[in-house]
């Protein structure tokens, strides 16, 4: 008979949290010892996660940390967004977001791959699977590890659903060091307003192409509606981003804009005075691609009279150096994964039929 009693039973299910007839069970399987019984349930709890893999893990919470120059963050799915709010799942957050902060773990790839606590991170997780009861999943993660004339900062929601963290490259350490809360500000901007890349440099020209095709198809069908109300027709853009205002396109612009000038009578003498304004409207009209999905031509939330790059320049230019934004990582709940519609009636139905 294994040697164990009613304290054993009570240390295991401290130390996993697993039932008090799991942890009988356990030990009884392995003959009273302790750390045997804890791998026998890791191994229930990976039995169990293995029941669940066709439970899309698609809820779950992000994680942010920052510290100095250094910024990490973290997404761990889970099947419900009850078990993300619970103080368990909170728990593991805390401890892989401080595994991959200060073992410098790049991506998500890199924290499952790591050893963590002594055993496989694998092998942690599934425990956790077993103590929490649901499939969870390191998702994504992101690491920025900056040098001193980088400023570095990171803001997670409230409700922990996206997170963000964010850099600029500074002209020294004492500007990086003001323009640490103005990198805040951007965070938060960033977690509200979801853009999808730093610049129109970073669009694929294929991409710039079909979405430009997409919405001056979808005006045209508004104007339509327009025409048969009797309002004002809304204009068609040629260009919807700045990768696509050539040296070419910006020349021949400024040629027709010349040309509306004299036709309005304009002396050609003011038209230096008038032409910036109307360049920049033209820039402006045939750039809301980029002002939807780029961070840096977003109009910022606390300010919208001025871009995002615009207000990094000018608290730059306030604490006496420059900064650019260079990279930030935003990452949202559930971004991308497909969760199939459930047939609830007919899955009570099969569980019936068993």
């Amino acid at each position: 008979m294994a040697n164990f009693g009613p304290k054993d039973i009570k240390k295991l299910r401290e130390m996993t949290d697993a039932g008090m007839m799991d942890c009988k069970k356990a030990l009884k399987e392995s003959d009273g010892d302790m750390d045997k019984a804890v791998e026998w349930l890791r191994d229930q709890g990976m039995g169990a996660a293995a029941k669940k893999a066709g439970k899309v893990a698609a809820e779950g919470a992000i994680g942010v940390k920052v510290e100095g120059k250094k910024a990490v963050v973290v997404e761990i799915n889970s099947q419900t967004d009850f078990v993300a709010q619970n103080d368990k799942f909170l728990n593991v957050m805390s401890t892989v977001i401080n595994h991959a902060f200060d073992n410098n773990l790049a991506d998500a790839e890199a924290i499952n791959a790591s050893d963590i606590d002594g055993q496989p991170f694998a092998d942690y997780l599934s425990l956790q699977v077993a103590t929490i009861g649901e499939k969870l999943v390191v998702r994504r993660s992101a690491l920025i590890n900056a040098d001193e004339n980088t400023a570095v900062n990171g803001y997670v929601h409230s409700n922990g659903q996206n997170g963000v963290i964010i850099e600029a490259k500074c002209d020294s350490a004492a500007t990086a060091e003001a323009m640490t809360s103005a990198l805040k500000d951007v965070a938060m901007h960033a977690a509200a307003m979801s853009p999808s890349t730093l610049s129109y440099k970073d669009f694929d020209a294929k991409y710039v192409e079909d979405e430009t095709k997409g919405r001056i198809v979808a005006i045209e069908k508004e104007n339509e509606e327009l025409r048969r109300l009797g309002k004002t027709e809304k204009n068609i853009p040629q260009y919807i981003s700045m990768s696509q205002l050539t040296d070419e396109v910006m020349t021949k612009a400024e040629s027709d804009l010349k040309a509306e000038l004299a036709a309005e009578g304009k002396p050609e003498k003011i038209w230096d005075k008038i032409l910036p304004g109307k360049i920049a409207r033209f820039i402006s009209d045939n750039t809301t691609l980029d002002q939807e999905q780029c961070l840096l031509d977003q109009k910022f939330v606390m300010d919208d009279s001025k871009t995002v790059a615009e207000y990094i320049a000018d608290k730059a230019k306030a604490a006496g150096g420059t900064a650019e934004i260079t990279r930030f990582v935003r990452l949202e709940v559930g971004e991308g994964i497909e969760v199939e519609e459930e047939d609830f009636a007919a899955e009570v139905a099969a569980q019936m039929n068993k």
